[in-house]
């Protein structure tokens, strides 16, 4: 299924865009911005095997596509951002011996995506469980509607969440937070979750949800038609998306080593040698952003070669 266009902000990609199946809707809020909307809304936009390996597919294409600058997810629909794997697939894997797949990068291809180059940030409405909060831990930033409920409930029906979200929920929450979430399958508002640090922002009015779904996918880009969380999300993304796309790069690859346990000194180190491995350091964008500084002016990025 080809993603959504608009004539009021096209959107002409280097590489081809790729394959999709009506599970995910794609469309560019602006050209910078892709948003990628989870569209199974009656079975609460749980992912399916096939489905992992489409959204990995969508994020590796972003980090390779020159004009786009941030990500965005989000779940169809108000009832649901993600509630985790399908469950009546997994049942019947089990009853059948099929096996089930994720790609390396994880659930949702974020869970376990630890060398994305653009940051993604999580545009959460409604029911946040399972698999869909182990994708929201590992995003870059998380926006969430007042009415957003969070969990790991895993717990509850005899399996374990697997997918990244128990040693990277220790790191953010410590060891007793993490432990109650984990092994009680508690649900928690929004409210809760901003306080513990896992949300950036909570928003509340303007419907709060996510895109329509299913019967949605004539949502055109570059409007007034998004709502809620997903509208804040957006302001976010562009805000990000006018900075020079090289510091915001590298500003993610440092926060991200220290994500993983790298110490201060060598991980400052290793930030400073790839600005200089890559030629940020005295590039193109470093030039332009202090020039435009003297000169009191907007600055004019080039797109990144990271």
């Amino acid at each position: 299924m080809p993603p959504s266009t608009s004539p009021q902000t096209p959107f002409k990609p280097t590489h081809p865009l790729p394959h999709i199946s009506s599970q995910t809707l794609l469309t560019f809020p602006t050209p910078q911005i892709i948003l990628v909307t989870l569209n199974r809304p009656a079975s609460l936009n749980c992912i399916s095997t096939s489905q992992h390996h489409e959204l990995a597919s969508i994020w590796d294409w972003m980090d390779n596509e020159p004009g786009i600058r941030c990500g965005i997810i989000t779940g169809a629909g108000e009832k649901a951002f993600c509630a985790g794997a399908d469950l009546k697939e997994w049942n019947e894997s089990n009853n059948t011996g099929k096996r089930r797949s994720q790609p390396r990068s994880g659930f949702g291809g974020i869970s376990n995506r630890s060398r994305g180059k653009k940051p993604i940030i999580a545009a959460v409405n409604g029911l946040c469980l399972g698999g869909g909060f182990e994708m929201a831990i590992n995003t870059d930033m998380v926006l969430a509607s007042s009415s957003a409920v969070f969990g790991l409930p895993e717990v509850r029906i005899g399996v374990v969440a697997l997918a990244g979200a128990l040693p990277r929920l220790v790191r953010t929450v410590g060891r007793q937070r993490a432990m109650e979430c984990a092994l009680t399958g508690k649900q928690y508002p929004a409210e809760e979750m901003r306080a513990w640090g896992l949300v950036n922002e909570v928003v509340t009015g303007d419907n709060e949800g996510g895109n329509k779904g299913e019967k949605g996918r004539e949502v055109q880009e570059g409007g007034e038609q998004y709502k809620g969380v997903v509208r804040k999300a957006i302001e976010v993304a562009e805000v990000i998306a006018g900075n020079s796309p090289d510091s915001v790069m590298i500003s993610k690859y440092g926060i991200e080593l220290g994500w993983a346990g790298i110490g201060v000194e060598d991980g400052s180190a290793s930030v400073t040698q790839v600005m200089k491995d890559k030629g940020v350091d005295g590039g193109e964008n470093m030039k332009e952003g202090l020039r435009a500084f003297v000169e009191r002016r907007t600055a004019r990025w080039v797109n990144s070669k990271l």
